[in-house]
């Protein structure tokens, strides 16, 4: 996950960093920071929490300068505490390199083993502060080959934004695996964001997604291109659950509208697992959309049969089991007198571990719900994700332990039913090109053989 801004060439940079952190709050709720620079000094500030809480008027006044920075942070890698919090920053004979990512990198050990024989010394447990070695010990005047020698050497997912000195950098990797867009402000002023509704907070024209394996260059309201070695369009995998949970409703990415996506997953749902019931409700709020378009398909209506607590993020991005299970129990409340003897299709994005559906359920039962239907708008999620999301075994995946028929069993509902790999590929403007590993094992990007090895003790049940 993570958010990540970058701004270029604009009077208030730090502040619309800040407005597009705010709208890229869902992709991360532990810590945030802003680097900006003004063509003399570097300035940072990061904090633990939401974005709200992380900057102060005063904090925003002292991030001077025309070029900046942001991340919101979600940890994959690294743990979650005050120095791994980004954009990781570091200066090399004077001159300020900061670098935010959202990703993760698959040959990290390799990496790190690597510059630590040859005399680095890391301050930080993230995979980002390792792109910063490579790029201070690699550093070339032509700085589109400077990128491209420093990122062909990273394997795995990363969507990347540097700064240098006054220039914005923003990159992919070849697989496209994270989003990263390109909007426009004003005349001379470009926006690097990880979803095109960070533009729109801060009035920002879209201009187009930055592509599988492209780096840009941006500086003085001018942008320069160069592809890293290898990149094509059949080389695309870009992550498919981002359509389905992470990316906001309102983004634009993959060349799609995330919400038409998500209408079209539950359109299909509908055809594949119609059901007998009263009305069709969903999950607030990343259900909402395939349960619009479960109910228009079906043909039975739309209810809203459970209240959001707004004032409460989002519990899967919670980096403990125990902050999960408190934010399932305040966050969302059933309505009695719209369930109560009714027969009610659920519709719900994804079941990953089992206990937050079970929860719910539980909710509506007490709630007076007659009989309990859940629809799920993606397959079983059965294996980890070693890209950039929190699906760390395959143990505590309940798909990849329990047959559908169990995992109704447990979550204790009368129906299950989950939408096909190729009914959730059909939706799809551009049905090929997506990484679904999670969902089939097969994994785009090689695996390194420590974690192949991981990954096989938890098929085999021995960890």
């Amino acid at each position: 996950m993570c958010g990540i801004i970058g701004i270029s060439n604009h009077p208030d940079a730090a502040k619309l960093t800040f407005l597009g952190l705010y709208a890229l709050q869902h992709r991360g709720e532990e810590a945030a920071g802003i680097v900006s620079y003004d063509k003399e000094n570097i300035y940072k500030v990061k904090n633990e929490g939401l974005v709200s809480d992380a900057f102060g008027e005063k904090d925003l006044e002292e991030l001077k300068g025309s070029t900046a920075l942001g991340h919101c942070r979600y940890s994959t890698t690294g743990s979650s505490s005050v120095r791994n919090i980004q954009p990781f920053l570091a200066k090399h004979k004077g001159n300020p390199i900061a670098v935010a990512h959202n990703g993760n990198l698959t040959n990290t050990e390799v990496l790190y083993d690597k510059l630590e024989e040859q005399g680095s010394i890391f301050q930080t447990s993230m995979d980002s502060e390792i792109i910063v070695h490579l790029l201070v010990r690699s550093r070339n005047e032509d700085m589109k080959q400077w990128f491209v020698d420093v990122l062909t050497q990273l394997k795995g997912a990363f969507s990347l934004v540097f700064l240098v000195e006054d220039v914005i950098i923003g990159a992919r990797d070849s697989n496209g695996i994270k989003p990263l867009c390109i909007g426009k402000l004003d005349n001379s002023s470009y926006v690097l964001a990880s979803e095109s509704c960070a533009l729109d907070l801060m009035n920002a024209e879209f201009v187009r997604e930055v592509q599988p394996g492209e780096i840009v260059l941006i500086k003085n309201g001018n942008i320069e291109s160069v592809y890293l070695p290898g990149s094509s369009e059949t080389n695309k995998a870009r992550c498919i659950f981002e359509n389905i949970y992470f990316a906001r409703p309102d983004s634009h990415i993959f060349g799609d509208n995330v919400y038409h996506v998500r209408k079209r997953l539950g359109a299909q749902l509908a055809k594949e697992h119609p059901a007998d019931a009263d009305f069709v409700m969903a999950i607030p709020d990343s259900g909402n959309y395939a349960a619009l378009g479960y109910a228009h398909e079906i043909g039975i209506p739309f209810e809203v049969g459970i209240i959001r607590n707004h004032y409460i993020g989002r519990t899967f991005i919670q980096p403990t089991q125990f902050l999960r299970d408190f934010r399932v129990r305040i966050k969302l409340n059933p309505i009695r007198d719209v369930l109560k003897g009714k027969k009610v299709i659920v519709v719900e994005d994804s079941i990953v571990r089992g206990t937050t559906s079970r929860s719910r359920v539980e909710e509506l039962r007490r709630a007076g719900a007659k009989e309990i239907h859940m629809r799920i708008s993606c397959p079983p999620i059965k294996w980890p994700c070693f890209y950039g999301i929190d699906f760390p075994s395959k143990r505590e995946l309940i798909a990849s332990n329990k047959s559908v028929q169990e995992i109704a069993d447990f979550i204790e509902v009368d129906s299950l039913k989950y939408l096909s790999l190729e009914g959730m590929l059909s939706v799809m403007k551009d049905t090929s090109g997506f990484c679904h590993a999670c969902f089939t094992g097969e994994y785009p990007i090689q695996i390194p053989e420590n974690k192949s090895k991981y990954l096989l003790e938890k098929v085999n049940g021995s960890a």
